[in-house]
């Protein structure tokens, strides 16, 4: 959910998952478990499986919000992957948090699970998040698992990195690389982290930005580079060449015409 309301009101429901919210604009009043309480803009709502709650905005101004429903099997199986045990649900005592951190780790996952992102970013996104919220904000919580050694989390990300390479234009999930290594979720983002300063999901953009930097300077239309190298569309794939090589793909592809390609590394 991504909306902006000035005069609707939420009749009093509940939802069977937990339900993550970042108010952006404006702000929210709503009733949970017998109490009043308002999220401003930066804040969070986290609600347990089935807290009742009603929502209106507190002024004519409305409010934007964005709220993320995560399952339960869903939060309990990424905890599980990170203590390495049958972790128990958390619970979310107070349904407003305010913490940066957390409201940029929401935002990140919302905005990738609205499209573009692929699978294996998203769950990487949620992975962070999910155990990040539950880490900072709620009543329980499992304990870290024991960090892998060093030598044999360098294997891991061997293993994973190999098959990253090769098979990074294809749908790859974070079960796939769990799958290969032998290892949970958790472990291997990890592990791949602490071995090459990245996650997973941004080695894998890395290997497609390059494969469609090759197709332009070959000569190819950057919409078909964009598809041919993995990218949703020629959209997600400027924003992202942009970011990292500082220049366009138009401005790149001029720039190949006339051999002036001597600023773009990567």
């Amino acid at each position: 959910m991504h909306a902006h309301f000035q005069r609707h009101a939420y009749h009093r429901h509940s939802h069977e998952t937990y339900s993550f919210g970042v108010t952006e604009d404006g702000v929210q009043a709503f009733n949970c478990r017998g109490s009043a309480h308002a999220s401003a803009a930066g804040m969070i709502m986290a609600f347990n499986p089935d807290d009742p709650h009603d929502g209106q905005a507190c002024d004519e101004l409305g409010f934007t919000y964005r709220m993320v429903h995560v399952g339960q099997e869903l939060v309990g199986g990424v905890l599980g992957d990170i203590t390495g045990r049958r972790a128990g649900l958390p619970l979310f005592t107070d349904p407003v948090v305010s913490d940066p951190v957390l409201a940029g780790q929401l935002r990140a996952l919302h905005r990738a699970l609205l499209g573009g992102a692929t699978a294996l970013r998203r769950e990487e996104l949620l992975a962070t998040a999910i155990s990040s919220v539950v880490r900072r904000a709620a009543a329980t919580a499992g304990r870290p698992a024991a960090a892998v050694s060093t030598g044999d989390g360098r294997s891991v990300a061997r293993q994973a990195r190999r098959l990253i390479r090769d098979s990074y234009l294809g749908d790859i999930t974070a079960a796939d690389l769990a799958a290969a290594t032998g290892r949970s979720r958790f472990t291997v983002h990890r592990a791949f982290t602490s071995a090459y300063g990245m996650a997973p999901g941004d080695y894998q953009r890395q290997l497609r930005l390059r494969a469609a930097r090759r197709l332009i300077a070959q000569g190819r239309p950057i919409g078909a580079a964009a598809a041919q190298a993995g990218f949703s569309d020629q959209a997600h794939l400027t924003r992202w060449f942009t970011r990292c090589y500082g220049v366009t793909p138009g401005g790149y592809q001029r720039a190949t015409r006339h051999g002036q390609v001597g600023g773009v590394a990567g």
